[in-house]
């Protein structure tokens, strides 16, 4: 009876342990956002995919007789629209490479696929069989090759190699994050969801995740702190020199920036003005952004999903927007495994090639 006792106690002792190890691990939600953050700039592989969705798109006149049928059209071809990618990238030697999809809908519904590969110098684009756009059909299918380093001397600018810096890219953008973020109030924006209702893509396996939201009530808020706080941030952070030169920006470029950014009192009070007039012009049924980690607090998975009904004020106008967007990385830091590879050969035209043959075919 005894050691049956004792040997119930350790289980018990055991299972209480784990459960508190693994709420240990979870993290305040600004607090794993920075973590992830910072983790971000440790990617030197990856495979990702990513989605974005046009589930509603509409605009209804307040005046039925002012009615655009292309317009109406054009919107009814962009609802449920689809923007798809997927690539594999490794950090060293620098290699990309993704397919692009886009799917529209409605009575001129189409799709087609657009695949890339780039490397440290290069880009390669192959040439896509899109409907309604007349190619020949002895180009589509080859690889138009950019010498990214002969584009930037006929543009008479010199080539910046770190503008296609991944890693940079990274650093830059988890810093902005991070900026952002902070300036945020954590009870007001964010929580943590259970992950089993976060609904998570099969494969994503993930141990915390982090929701960024917006609301009716608190869009005010919202916007006065990127105004007035995060954008002038970010902007300290771009005015870094390895950032500045990265992105080709002059210190009195950024310079300017900040000085437009600042807000006088009497700007201040107009914007207040503006803000509290916002409730009136723009409904928020929905505006999350879910940042999911897994157990090494990597940033695996992210999805925005937003609803809006914008009715301006001086009309009787409305206009509907929703739309999704996802991005999900998996093979973390493990050996690529790329697809398309890097074009050789027959497969390979040049930019001067591809007009050249572009003119021929139409007698230019």
């Amino acid at each position: 009876m005894t050691k049956r006792m004792g040997a119930l106690l350790l289980t018990l002792l055991l299972t209480v342990s784990l459960a508190l190890t693994a709420c240990s691990s979870k993290q305040e939600p600004k607090e794993a956002l920075k973590t992830a953050a910072a983790n971000a700039s440790k990617l030197t592989s990856y495979e990702m995919s990513s989605n974005f969705t046009i589930n509603e798109l509409s605009y209804k006149p307040g005046d039925a007789s002012q009615t655009d049928q292309s317009m109406t059209q054009f919107m009814s071809m962009l609802k449920d629209a689809q923007l798809n990618v997927t690539g594999v990238y490794q950090s060293e030697p620098m290699q990309t490479e993704m397919t692009v999809g886009i799917e529209l809908k409605g009575d001129m519904g189409m799709t087609f696929n657009i695949p890339m590969v780039m490397t440290k110098e290069k880009l390669y684009i192959k040439v896509p069989n899109i409907p309604f756009f007349p190619i020949p059909e002895n180009m589509v299918g080859k690889f138009i090759e950019f010498d990214l380093k002969k584009l930037a001397e006929q543009e008479g600018t010199e080539f910046n190699p770190d503008a296609l810096d991944a890693a940079k890219t990274q650093k830059l953008s988890n810093e902005i994050m991070d900026a952002v973020l902070g300036e945020y109030d954590e009870a007001k924006f964010f929580k943590n969801l259970d992950t089993k209702d976060a609904k998570l893509p099969e494969g994503v396996d993930a141990k915390q995740v982090v929701q960024f939201s917006v609301n009716n009530d608190n869009v005010k808020e919202a916007v006065t702190v990127l105004v007035t706080k995060a954008l002038p941030k970010v902007m300290d952070i771009v005015s870094k020199e390895e950032y500045r030169d990265m992105l080709q920006l002059s210190q009195a470029d950024i310079d300017k920036a900040k000085e437009d950014l600042k807000i006088s009192e009497a700007d201040q009070a107009e914007m207040t003005k503006d803000l509290d007039k916002l409730k009136n012009v723009l409904t928020i049924n929905t505006f999350n952004i879910d940042f999911a980690l897994d157990k090494n607090d990597f940033p695996v998975y992210q999805k925005m999903v937003a609803d809006m009904l914008i009715k301006p004020e001086d009309t009787k106008d409305e206009m509907k927007l929703a739309f999704t967007g996802s991005n999900t990385y998996t093979k973390i830091n493990e050996k690529p495994e790329f697809k398309i590879n890097i074009p050789t050969g027959d497969d390979v035209i040049t930019m001067e090639e591809f007009e050249q043959l572009m003119n021929s075919s139409y007698g230019y």
